[in-house]
């Protein structure tokens, strides 16, 4: 019964257009309040106290230092010159666009930041060049892994 409840307010919630992050702690917090006896300064707590942990407060700061060096113009200079050396091959601009990743992967070491960076100029350059909108989101997403993850499992 518990979990008809809970199914029931989340999918209510996201046919509203309300965004899935605020429809998930809603859900919830109406389970909680209505369905068990936890206090609210318990819930208050935990929240609060899960936001305190450095590790997770790594990735926003890499998807940052990924948006400052698009914006310096390093990833257009990576696409470039990794669209030189492969790019007069066939499939080079994809090609170029593994490149690059491999190249951004390294200098940030972030797979968000690799993606946001490299992924804001490969993708627009692909759909203008003529590439499905899913094939142009591929290279960028399945390469922005840092290359030094691979040397551990091979």
């Amino acid at each position: 019964m518990s979990a008809l409840f809970i199914f029931g307010i989340l999918l209510v919630l996201m046919l509203t257009g309300m965004p899935i992050s605020i429809s998930l702690g809603l859900t919830v917090l109406s389970f909680l309040f209505t369905m068990t006896q936890v206090p609210l300064e318990s819930v208050a707590l935990k929240l609060f106290s899960g936001i305190e942990k450095f590790e997770i407060m790594a990735i926003p700061f890499f998807i940052l230092a990924g948006n400052f060096l698009t914006h310096g113009g390093v990833a257009r200079r990576m696409m470039d010159f990794a669209t030189s050396m492969v790019g007069h091959w066939y499939g080079g601009l994809a090609l170029a666009g593994v490149m690059a990743c491999a190249l951004f992967a390294a200098v940030s070491g972030s797979s968000p930041a690799t993606v946001v960076a490299i992924g804001s100029i490969l993708l627009p350059g692909m759909i203008k060049a003529g590439f499905p909108m899913k094939f142009g989101a591929g290279p960028s997403a399945s390469s922005s892994r840092p290359r030094s993850s691979w040397s551990c499992t091979r």
